[in-house]
Parts: C-alpha cells; structure tokens; sequence
C-alpha cells in the first residue's frame, strides 16, 4: 500500500510521534516562503503542513494507514495536493479525514500561524517561526540608567523606539522590544537589544558592588573628619562618612546598601570608597611649618 504522506515528510511508516514532528519541524523551516524563495516552495509548504496535520493526528493516521493513497484516487499526496486546482484543498481533505483544516487556503496564508494547522502549536514550530521574524541589535546606555533604571529611547530602522532599561542591568544582557521585528503574515517578531553600558567617571563597578576614589586632605588623612558625597541612591542623594584619624592612601571605607539593587533579588550591594591623599603644594605653606616639619618628620 503506498504511503505517500510518509514520504512527503521523509519518515519511514513505522515512525513514532516524535520523529514525525522533527521530521515536520525541519521541512517546515526549510521551506517557509519567509526563508525560501524559490519557486515552488509555498506550495511544498503547504503539503508538509497538510502532511503532518494528519499524520500528527492518531485518528487521520489511523484512516490514512488502513486505506493509504486509495484514499486520494491512487494518487501520491504530491501529485493530489497539486490537482486540487482553485480548490480549498483544507476543504476536501476535511471531507475526507474529517475534523478542521483550518489556516492553508489556496490563496495564501489568511489568518497567520497560531490559529492555523495544529502542527505549528502542538509542535513549538511556532516559536522557531516567530525567533525567524526577530532581529537584533545593540544599543548603549548610560552608567547611570544601567544603575537605577528608567525609560530610554534610541532609533532603529528609521523608527524611534521607547524601552523600560530595568534598574541593575549588567553589561551585555538582553531586553525585547515586543513586535519590533519583522512581520509576515499577520505575525510580528521581536527586536532583541544587547546592552552596552557607557563607562562612568566617577564609578566602577563590580557586580552589584560599586567603587567610587574619594579625594581627601592631608589634614583628614592625619587628623579624621567628615565628608559628605554623592551616592546612586534614588531615596539618599548625599551620605556623610566619617574618615578615621591615621588613614592610609588607597584605605577602603564601606558604604553598606549603597551599591547596585539587583534586577532579580532586589537586594542592594555595597559602594566602597577609595581614598586618595591629596598631598599639600609645599611651596604654598606656611615657613614656619615647613621648617616645623621638615625637622620633626620622621
């Protein structure tokens, strides 16, 4: 008995489930009209798509393997699909298998994939068919929008498009703009957005740690005091930090949950401050105490 749907997916008769859908996944792909060109490829489409609709159905599989191509005159699937003419081919073999052929008409591809033959949502190739429609692209982001997060604008392909960056966003992560990619029959893609950050001058960062050089006098360094700085803390602009008396250069004071806030735990790590001792302009002090000094320095 000549098992012509078999061959229109190149699987053997004794093929399991599984392999059928692979086997429809593949060709499906290889011959959308989205990505082949050629001509005849549509209508090839169109024939694996009809194919596995009623291979990937137990009760259709189960007529076609008890009555094979007599079902279709004697004719292979191929050469029947083809003879169909201007007609609906869904329509005849919804006469003949029962149940819906929605979604393939004899003009095209009408409503789009996911109300269309159950092959495209029981075998995920509607996914694989909408990641075919995305595209990508890379954009560059402020140090600081990277920290907190905020609406951020940029223009691609002529069109200005408006995203939510999410606060703690690391370098080289990717956001979806949703329906921003191609759009073929009734579908629409994605536009996937690599992240760049743009290098602060102020801050660096490390994970969700952020490390900032803090300027202080020779006098603090000796003597202590306080200072007050600028933080990346929406809800505390300014913090005031006390230096300790004797500090070195290069010493570390730890501003604890002034860091980043995680996109994904929502916990803030840490600033570290790096001290720098600004040495005094000898010449420009006084000589008293530069004679004072240099006699009594160690």
């Amino acid at each position: 008995m000549s098992s012509s749907l078999y061959e229109t997916l190149g699987v053997s008769k004794n093929a399991s489930a599984d392999e059928i859908k692979k086997a429809y996944r593949r060709l499906a792909r290889k011959y959308h009209p989205d990505i082949n060109k050629e001509k005849g490829a549509e209508e090839k489409f169109k024939e694996i798509n009809a194919a596995y609709e009623i291979l990937s159905d137990p009760q259709k599989k189960a007529q076609y393997d008890q009555y094979g191509d007599s079902m279709f005159g004697g004719q292979s699937f191929h050469d029947f699909s083809r003879s169909a003419g201007g007609a609906d081919i869904n329509d005849i073999l919804k006469n003949l298998f029962g149940g819906g052929f929605g979604g393939f008409n004899s003009r095209g591809f009408g409503g789009g994939f996911k109300s269309g033959f159950g092959g495209f949502s029981n075998s995920g190739f509607e996914s694989d068919f909408e990641q075919d429609l995305n595209l990508n692209t890379k954009i560059k982001i402020p140090f600081n929008t990277a920290v907190l997060g905020g609406e951020y604008s940029f223009s691609y392909q002529g069109e200005n498009i408006k995203i939510r960056i999410p606060h703690g966003i690391k370098n080289g992560e990717k956001l979806r703009a949703r329906g921003k990619g191609k759009k073929s029959y009734g579908q629409s893609g994605d536009l996937i957005i690599q992240v760049e950050i743009e290098e602060s001058e102020i801050y660096k960062r490390e994970d969700d740690d952020l490390y900032q050089k803090i300027d202080i006098s020779l006098k603090t360094a000796l003597f202590g005091g306080k200072i007050t700085i600028n933080t990346l803390k929406e809800n505390k602009k300014e913090a005031t930090i006390t230096v300790a008396p004797n500090s070195r250069n290069g010493q570390k004071i730890r501003l604890k949950g002034y860091g980043v806030q995680n996109r994904k735990n929502d916990i803030y790590g840490d600033m570290y401050l790096i001290l720098n001792i600004i040495l005094p302009d000898i010449t420009k002090l006084d000589p008293e105490l530069i004679r004072m000094l240099e006699s009594k320095l160690p």
